[in-house]
């Protein structure tokens, strides 16, 4: 799961927010993405709400970074785009939380787990500006 759509559209949102001079609106980034506009408006929601993006209202309103896309990790961004911690298996980084409460017995869960947190940890460190 750990790329959807919704984290795939918000990274592309943002680098076109990133390279602006001006705020980009839902309209503009919709067609210049070609991204349905109620699919993004609900990702550039999610984004304003973990305060990666601020709205300007008004006629030449829109979107901006509301930091520098030096220090907005990838990370950062999955997680606001997918309201919630991304992985790559169905594995739960806890063997407390084991979704078949066989974490214990589980031969791959060790394996499954160290390779999630080597992927959060390279998100952790990726920019947007590395991205860009």
């Amino acid at each position: 799961m750990l790329l959807t759509k919704k984290s795939e559209y918000a990274l592309l949102s943002l680098i076109a927010i990133a390279k602006s001079d001006e705020p980009k609106n839902v309209d503009e980034l919709s067609r210049e993405l070609n991204i349905s506009k109620s699919f993004l408006a609900k990702i550039m929601q999610n984004l304003a709400k973990q305060n990666l993006v601020i709205s300007h209202r008004g006629v030449n309103g829109g979107f901006a970074l509301n930091k520098s896309w030096e220090s907005i990790t990838i990370l950062e961004i999955v997680i606001a785009a997918e309201e919630k911690i991304p992985s790559v298996f169905e594995c739960s980084p806890s063997a407390d939380n084991c979704p078949n409460q066989v974490a214990m017995l589980c031969t791959i869960w060790p394996l499954l787990n160290n390779l999630q947190l080597k992927i959060n940890d390279f998100l952790e460190k990726l920019t947007l500006k590395d991205i860009a």
